[in-house]
């Protein structure tokens, strides 16, 4: 919880101590009026006519308030510490009384008025804010200071020097780390304009309010719905707006996604929608992890996948890994579609898109202390056929992505993960390229043009071991004159992928010493 505590002129003369004269070492003072005083004010005590600073400057908090008795501790400005042990020096009748807002020494002055609005004429602007870690749940140590700003205008245009504005709402909106502004203290609710002349809703010179708000109601384990999901994800609906390649889930929110209402179908759709990027997918946190039966989890898993729509632009992957957590430091298990992600990143990086982000050379998991579900041969090959891509713990080698099937159900090229990234490259480019013929004649020189623009590339990712081989046709054949007459254009364009190996066969034979090896293999 954060103390946000906002005070107009922190230091003031607050009246006179009563009730007779008073020991060093006592700990309670009787003042005239304890109305202006607040638990935390620092106070200084004077002589009885005209005030002078106390012997060596000595100074005291206010620690409880009843009435007019005011119990006071020793306080050391230095280092902001509340010391044991009351007055330092004795006190006579009438003693005067200067009080202090408890945060005055973390400012160089007292609020007054901004440089801006007392160029215009007005006055009593300016205000000082401090944020402070209310009871230690942000820096360990309650009390603690996190934030402060001095030099805040009222006025609703105010500028600080540099040109940025100096208004208190945009300027803690704008600067903060830790809070936002939401709605103004009554009495700040005429805050005007620095360009006319006018005297803001601080309260004049020897009267000064602190406002202070304790943050109250929050959670740090808010429950985002599944229809608030929907609506962020939706930001990356416009293939126009956002260019994007990779889009990650995050945990799933539950194992029924086959409602069709749910986070991984709705990022799912967004992908299929597209047709420029892949969606990576986890199974719900409660079907793997803290779950001690694989022939469950495995269950779990498939009936998970079982319930998503078929699409070649997303990828499932079988859980979650447990791995540290740098920034709490603690351990926690995360889905891995984030994972699976990175690792098709990576796979661009050091390749190309068109090869497979699975397996030993490029599909080591990294940071993963275990997993939540390590599946054997046999429930590897039962979520494969679910469109499942197992990721595995392999003594000695480390943590696999053992599979590169994206979430298409029926058999095609598409349904490897490395054909379907191969067209998304493809198609992205060429369509690129293909803007440049809008609005251009529709006649041997443009598509020429086009030709000339196309089959370079597609031999470049041929050479680059994505393509067997490839043929473009944009040429009279497929642009005909009913074609032309529509202003349309058309290229045809086919090409074969390279495959990813997904399943090795090894045959050994022992032969007699005396047989020629030409002989066995031609037979």
């Amino acid at each position: 919880m954060c103390t946000n505590s906002t005070a107009f002129g922190p230091s003031q003369m607050s009246g006179n101590l009563v009730a007779g004269a008073k020991a060093i070492g006592d700990t309670t003072v009787t003042v005239d009026d304890g109305s202006l005083m607040q638990v935390g004010d620092i106070l200084e005590f004077g002589d009885a006519s005209v005030y002078t600073a106390a012997p060596s400057g000595y100074y005291y908090k206010i620690t409880g308030i009843s009435t007019h008795v005011l119990t006071i501790k020793r306080f050391n400005i230095s280092t902001g510490v509340t010391e044991t042990g009351g007055l330092r020096h004795a006190l006579v009748d009438n003693a005067k009384i200067r009080r202090h807002w408890e945060y005055y020494f973390n400012f160089t002055n007292a609020p007054t008025t901004t440089d801006d609005v007392s160029n215009a004429g007005g006055s009593l602007d300016e205000l000082h804010v401090v944020v402070l870690d209310e009871d230690g749940g942000i820096t360990g140590t309650a009390g603690t200071i996190l934030e402060t700003f001095q030099g805040l205008s009222q006025a609703s245009d105010a500028k600080t020097s540099e040109g940025s504005s100096n208004y208190y709402v945009d300027a803690i909106y704008n600067r903060s780390d830790f809070i936002y502004w939401m709605d103004h203290e009554t009495t700040l609710a005429n805050a005007g304009s620095a360009k006319a002349s006018q005297t803001f809703d601080q309260q004049g010179a020897n009267d000064f309010t602190v406002f202070t708000s304790s943050l109250a109601s929050g959670t740090d384990d808010y429950t985002i719905t599944n229809a608030e999901f929907a609506t962020a994800y939706d930001l990356f609906a416009d293939t126009e707006s956002v260019d994007l390649s990779l889009l990650m889930c995050g945990p799933s929110q539950t194992s029924a996604d086959a409602t069709g209402d749910t986070k991984a179908t709705a990022v799912m759709d967004i992908a299929t929608a597209r047709k420029d990027c892949v969606a990576f997918i986890s199974p719900a946190r409660a079907d793997v992890v803290d779950l001690t039966d694989p022939i469950q989890q495995t269950a779990n898993v498939k009936s998970f996948a079982d319930g998503l729509p078929s699409s070649s632009y997303a990828v499932i992957d079988s859980g979650y890994k447990y791995m540290y957590d740098k920034y709490n430091d603690v351990f926690r298990f995360v889905p891995l579609n984030g994972d699976t992600a990175g690792l098709c990143a990576r796979t661009d990086n050091i390749a190309d898109a068109w090869f497979s982000p699975g397996g030993f050379n490029r599909g080591q998991i990294r940071g993963s202390v275990k997993l939540a579900f390590n599946p054997t041969q046999t429930q590897r090959d039962d979520l494969y056929r679910s469109r499942v891509n197992p990721v595995v713990s392999f003594p000695g080698q480390g943590t696999i992505l053992f599979g590169d099937k994206t979430a298409q159900s029926k058999p095609s090229a598409f349904d490897r993960i490395n054909v379907r990234r191969l067209f998304i490259v493809l198609e992205k480019t060429i369509s690129t390229a293909s803007k440049f013929q809008m609005f251009e004649f529709n006649d041997e020189f443009t598509r020429a043009n086009f030709r000339n623009l196309v089959e370079p590339f597609l031999r470049d990712v041929q050479g680059r071991r994505g393509l067997t081989d490839f043929s473009v046709v944009c040429d009279d054949t497929n642009n005909t004159g009913d074609v032309i007459d529509r202003n349309e254009f058309r290229a045809d364009i086919y090409v074969k992928p390279a495959r990813s190996i997904n399943f090795v066969q090894l045959n050994f034979v022992a032969t007699r010493s005396g047989v020629a090896f030409s002989e066995i293999v031609g037979a």
